[in-house]
């Protein structure tokens, strides 16, 4: 366990764990997902997983605690043998700026690693209220490409891409402030 910063008082180390569907904070925060998506967004060009689509087999979808306090989630669709999507990153309002969508990144992009996918890929808006993930993706070696797996470009959404056979995640001097483990090797495929 690790102090809180500013605090004397021992926390509980954050723990990426398989989401729980089941869980009234998950639901929560993914409800909280989907509107800020839809409220980003014109209709049409909300791609983001509803409950149903995060529990579709080739979805593995994990969650970032600390004790009891949920602090973001991510899912990592395998599109072939080859290849993964990012989906449904989301950081808790309370718990932004302190590395938690950073530390839900690398571990997917652990998991696409160990899968022994050759790129991840991802699709999300543009605009103001994306240029924070933008900034992520990118420090994380993402680039801009074409659209994949069914996707139209269009004036609402890019394309970012990780060769994940060239790239080199950042250390933890790069920015991370969460140190995360993962609990019971957490795939939930």
């Amino acid at each position: 366990m690790l102090p809180r910063e500013g605090s004397d008082i021992l926390s509980p180390m954050p723990i990426v764990k398989a989401g729980d569907f089941n869980d009234e904070r998950v639901k929560a925060l993914l409800t909280r997902h989907l509107e800020g998506m839809h409220a980003s967004s014109p209709p049409g060009h909300v791609f983001a997983l509803d409950w149903s689509g995060l529990q579709k087999p080739e979805i593995s979808f994990y969650a970032l605690w600390e004790g009891e306090e949920l602090l973001g989630f991510g899912a990592l669709k395998e599109l072939d043998a080859r290849s993964g999507e990012i989906k449904s990153m989301r950081t808790a309002d309370a718990h932004l700026r302190r590395g938690v969508a950073a530390a839900i990144l690398e571990h997917i992009i652990d998991e696409a690693r160990r899968r022994r996918y050759a790129r991840l890929s991802l699709e999300t808006g543009s605009g103001p209220a994306f240029e924070p993930a933008l900034r992520l993706y990118r420090r994380y070696g993402f680039v801009e490409g074409g659209a994949f797996d069914g996707y139209e470009k269009s004036p609402f959404n890019q394309f970012l891409h990780l060769d994940l056979e060239s790239a080199r995640v950042p250390d933890a001097s790069a920015g991370q402030r969460l140190p995360p483990h993962t609990e019971g090797g957490a795939s939930a495929d």
